[in-house]
């Protein structure tokens, strides 16, 4: 008896029965990472929610800390390394500010210019959240061997970087 086919092996077998003229071997790997994609982003929305965030709200604190002190950035800085627009940027510091996770005020260097601090309470709460993060993506990682895990964390950045220009430190 052979295996159950998973759900894009199902889509794949009915695509090549209705359109045999076509090759449908690319939807294994895209339309597996895409659904992969959305079942890790829920196990990590899980961990996100337990500290009371979105996952776009623990994007910008966490960029926030890894800054270093004084943990802080412009509202444009945070667009780029959070991949977001400043709109909607915008609408996560409102909330975040008005949770007292950061402050914004004028920038020092230029009187245009905003500056996104994390407070010592934003701080707090992105360390614990973090520290519980990277046990959650431990556990999910954990599922493959360590052997697969470095196979497919090099075969995913090779492929990454054909997409990307790597961002300067």
């Amino acid at each position: 008896m052979s295996e159950p086919l998973d759900h894009i092996a199902r889509i794949q077998q009915q695509w090549a029965r209705e359109r045999p003229d076509l090759d449908v071997g690319p939807q294994g790997v895209i339309g597996r990472l895409h659904r992969l994609a959305g079942h890790l982003t829920e196990q990590l929305c899980v961990v996100y929610r337990r500290y009371g965030l979105k996952e776009g709200e623990f994007d910008v604190l966490a960029a926030l800390r890894r800054a270093g002190e004084p943990y802080e950035y412009a509202p444009g800085e945070l667009a780029a390394f959070t991949m977001v627009t400043t709109g909607a940027m915008t609408k996560r510091l409102d909330r975040l500010e008005r949770d007292g996770l950061v402050t914004r005020r004028v920038s020092e260097l230029d009187g245009r210019g905003r500056v996104v601090a994390l407070t010592e309470a934003g701080k707090d709460l992105i360390d614990r959240a973090f520290t519980e993060h990277m046990r959650n993506e431990r556990r999910l990682v954990d599922e493959l061997g360590a052997e697969q895990a470095a196979q497919l964390e090099a075969l995913l950045a090779e492929w990454l970087a054909r997409f990307e220009t790597p961002l300067q430190p």
